[in-house]
């Protein structure tokens, strides 16, 4: 589909190409903006209170639910200018269009040096409107080594910040969050009865909902989400790091918050990340403790007089609010989190669990905010309350959530899938205990006994080489870690593997019920019931495990925060290379952190301008010009870290579950014209004819013409199967690739050849009444040949399939929850009249 300017007629390719014209043709961005701003339409449309209901409404619609609104949330008091709107005040020079798309490149794509010398054209992007303003603040640092001279060392440190306020106007100001933007929270439910409890968004779960009874009426909350990880920067050699401190608002859907490009986490400050080599070793890093707060104490003070008065912030809908910000929730690795609750790492950063009580499933007391920083200035005072080693606290007196209004800091702390799950508990844990028991070589031999299929990974090395995974490795592994072990292994290691990896997935759900959540409880509790099969094996002493721990929190974060994909360390280690380490490789490496902010500045502006003309294009209601760019703009989500590919899909009335599933073939066969007996012989298809009989005389009666070997048929390669998504687990679509190709052997020369491919599918042995995500009604079938019916037997609508059947599915195994199959015996093996639908 071509697009086309509406006012000089020149054609593109897309939406993306009408946007990158209008930036750069000044006449017709000038006859484009007076357009918008002639536009009446929307200037309707912003009297318009939008509320809860109007949401709750047009959400029933799409996803069939129920909502219970907070009606004293979200109050507006008038019309404001959005930052677009502000934005479209401003009137840049003349500038041709070679040079904006050089200014463009170079800005995102060259380093320090070379964009101060081209800063010299006519462009001046350092002129450009831009986000919150960045400042730096020396901090000096008195250590308890000497120098030479015996005087105490010191060391300055830079804290490089922009105010966190000033960032949370942007955030909800953005004409472009519009849509994906919410006000006030909300109960949602399955039913009109208000008796299934549906959790996903924050705006949907218990903490904000709590919280606005403790402010005003009308009160509008932004609920903080701060996200803290050190990374390192210099590759190979040095050592240099920097402590990028994020920050997002639970006001943006975490569909919209998971995609990078979106830019709805937003960066505010960098920590100091030096060694501190003014302290003794021993001393060092309680320094760093001290250090950590006092820093982020100076980063975030303005939230203090925010979060109590409220501040008028003009919202992404242009209507202004009294807004609250809040810190609600705080990702972290488990590490960084004992540093903020100013804990011992062998203490739960949450709740008071006695530290050698963590493997065991009790229901601690969480940590109280008051009372820490009561024994905190006990001891600061020289007093020694008890608590202070009960609770395994640290010498840091002023921590900086201390006077941070309406915030539970140990509350805050959300689930970490990754470090906690994947790489935790799965990979360090239960993978090496299996190992333990099973052994490596036997191990990898299972692994590499998988067969290849489509859409598994093959570890056909086996795992025990392997010295770093990621997180989707991790995953993957997962996905046929409870097949490996069957036989392997007791049948209880077999329940507790089972019990391990049914959490870790129920724990991913996009969408959360009450049952669900229950589901998620039980797992831990059968975990817990048979772990101890590992102690009678030898292979652990005790279940003293931080990480493991952790997971007795996960329901209660849950039902606070919403769903744990919108709160994953994923995202912040994605963020690292986009605000941190691309940023460093744009500096000359020296005074790195000054730079890094120049650049970051630099982008922001370059990116505020093109979100500006994304804006305009929506506002446009011009024929020739579309109202959605985001998918042009290629907004996405990374994976592994995995934050999700999300993208835009369009509204159906038919529920995503209830979709039918797509068959797609290619354009043409890859072999066409194959005989018989090239079908028996490369696609061991032995009883091709008598099936290939049954079905013409089921389907196709009034055909006269007997098939024999003198027939020929057009075969496929493969079909892929498109399934509607399922939104508890992942937005997009489901696709899997069904493959039916004979041997192929080595060409001359190097070529290589391919062993046969005949997937195995789920087969539907009837009319299905059930969800699709049952097994009522599906056998499993080796899938041998996807062909067309020949001409001369008549017409058929479907492609064909030949295919072996294996035996029903039996019964769950009581360990594994696996079924068990084996090649079918009891009738032909083959049955002719399979269609691709019922695939």
């Amino acid at each position: 589909m071509h697009h086309c300017c509406g006012f000089c007629g020149k054609e593109f390719g897309g939406r993306g190409g009408v946007a990158k014209h209008m930036a750069i043709r000044a006449e017709c961005r000038r006859k484009w903006e007076k357009l918008v701003e002639d536009t009446t339409d929307d200037e309707a449309s912003k009297n318009r209170r939008v509320t809860i209901e109007d949401a709750a409404d047009e959400e029933e619609d799409k996803v069939g639910r129920y909502f219970e609104p907070c009606p004293d949330a979200g109050w507006t008091s008038r019309e404001g200018q959005t930052i677009f709107e502000k934005y479209q005040k401003y009137k840049e020079g003349e500038v041709a269009r070679e040079e904006w798309e050089l200014a463009e490149w170079i800005i995102k794509s060259l380093g320090q040096t070379r964009t101060e010398e081209f800063l010299k054209l006519p462009i001046k992007v350092d002129e450009l409107p831009h986000g919150a303003a960045w400042s730096c603040k020396k901090v000096g640092v008195q250590g308890n080594r000497t120098d030479e001279t015996g005087q105490p060392m010191r060391e300055d440190v830079e804290l490089w910040m922009r105010n966190p306020v000033e960032c949370i106007k942007d955030l909800i100001g953005n004409p472009l969050f519009k849509d994906h933007m919410v006000y006030a929270p909300a109960r949602a439910y399955t039913d009109p009865a208000g008796l299934h409890r549906v959790i996903d968004d924050m705006w949907t779960a218990d903490w904000w909902g709590n919280k606005q009874k403790e402010l005003p009426k009308g009160a509008t909350i932004a609920p903080i989400i701060l996200a803290t990880d050190k990374t390192c920067l210099s590759q190979f050699r040095g050592d240099k790091s920097a402590w990028p401190v994020y920050l997002s608002i639970g006001n943006i859907t975490k569909e919209k918050r998971r995609q990078v490009a979106a830019r709805a986490t937003v960066l505010i400050g960098y920590l100091p990340a030096g060694k501190l080599d003014c302290f003794t070793s021993d001393a060092r890093s309680l320094a760093g403790y001290r250090l950590f707060h006092h820093c982020m104490s100076l980063l975030l003070q303005p939230l203090i007089s925010a979060g109590r008065n409220g501040v008028e912030m003009t919202c992404a809908d242009s209507l202004i609010r009294r807004v609250y910000p809040i810190l609600a929730a705080y990702v972290a690795d488990f590490p960084e989190q004992c540093l903020v609750a100013c804990c011992k790492e062998n203490r739960c950063p949450k709740c008071l669990v006695v530290g050698d009580e963590r493997g065991d499933p009790l229901s601690s007391p969480m940590r109280d905010p008051q009372l820490i920083k009561e024994v905190l200035e006990k001891w600061k005072n020289g007093q020694h309350p008890a608590e202070f080693e009960d609770y395994g606290l640290c010498t840091v007196y002023n921590p900086f959530w201390a006077d941070l209004p309406h915030t539970d800091i140990f509350l805050a702390f959300t689930p970490d899938l990754l470090h906690q799950l994947h790489k935790g508990i799965f990979k360090d844990h239960l993978v090496k205990w299996c190992l333990d028991i099973i052994g490596e070589d036997k191990l990898d031999a299972h692994f590499k006994a998988i067969p290849n299929y489509p859409g598994l990974r093959h570890f056909k090395k086996g795992i025990s080489t392997v010295k770093q995974w990621t997180g989707t490795e991790h995953k993957e592994m997962q996905r046929v870690f409870l097949g490996i072990l069957a036989g392997a292994v007791p049948s209880q290691v077999l329940v507790v593997a089972r019990a391990i990896l049914d959490f870790s997935y129920y724990a991913q759900l996009r969408i959360h019920t009450t049952e669900s959540l229950d589901c998620l409880k039980n797992a831990l509790s059968v975990f817990h019931a048979n772990k101890n099969i590992f102690l009678e094996l030898q292979i652990r002493e005790h279940f003293n495990i931080p990480k493991l721990h952790q997971l007795s929190h996960y329901v209660q974060s849950i039902l606070l925060f919403g769903t744990t994909d919108g709160f994953n360390t994923e995202l912040p280690e994605r963020l690292h290379i986009d605000f941190a380490k691309e940023a460093y490789r744009a500096s000359n490496k020296r005074d790195y952190e000054e730079q890094m902010a120049q650049w970051l500045q630099r982008q922001e502006a370059v990116l505020l301008c093109s979100s500006y003309l994304d804006w305009l294009l929506q506002r446009s209601r011009s024929p020739t010009v579309t109202s959605r760019v985001d998918d042009e703009r290629g907004y996405e989500s990374d994976s592994d870290s995995e934050i999700e590919d999300s993208q835009t899909q369009p509204c159906s009335a038919v529920p995503a579950n209830m979709a039918p599933m797509v068959h797609s073939l290619a354009k043409k066969p890859a072999h066409p014209r194959q005989s018989i007996q090239h079908l028996v012989t490369a696609h061991g298809a032995t009883m091709f004819l008598q099936a290939f009989k049954s079905f013409l005389q089921k389907y196709i009666p009034h055909n006269k013409i007997v098939p024999g070997p003198q027939d020929h048929f057009d075969v496929f390669r493969q079909v892929v199967i498109v399934a509607p998504s399922n939104p508890q687990v992942n937005d997009s679509q489901k696709r899997w690739r069904i493959r039916a190709t004979p041997e192929v052997r080595p060409g001359p020369g190097r070529k290589p050849g391919a062993p046969a491919q005949f997937d195995m599918a789920l087969i539907s042995d009837g009319i299905r009444t059930s969800s699709l995500r049952t097994l009522d009604n599906l056998r499993v079938a080796q899938v041998h040949i996807i062909f067309t019916l020949p001409r001369q037997f008549g017409t058929y609508s479907r492609t064909l399939a030949y295919v072996e059947w294996f035996t029903p599915l039996r019964e769950p195994d009581p360990s594994s929850g696996l079924r068990q199959v084996s090649c079918s015996t009891r009738q032909p093996p083959v049955h002719g009249r399979v269609i691709l639908n019922r695939v």
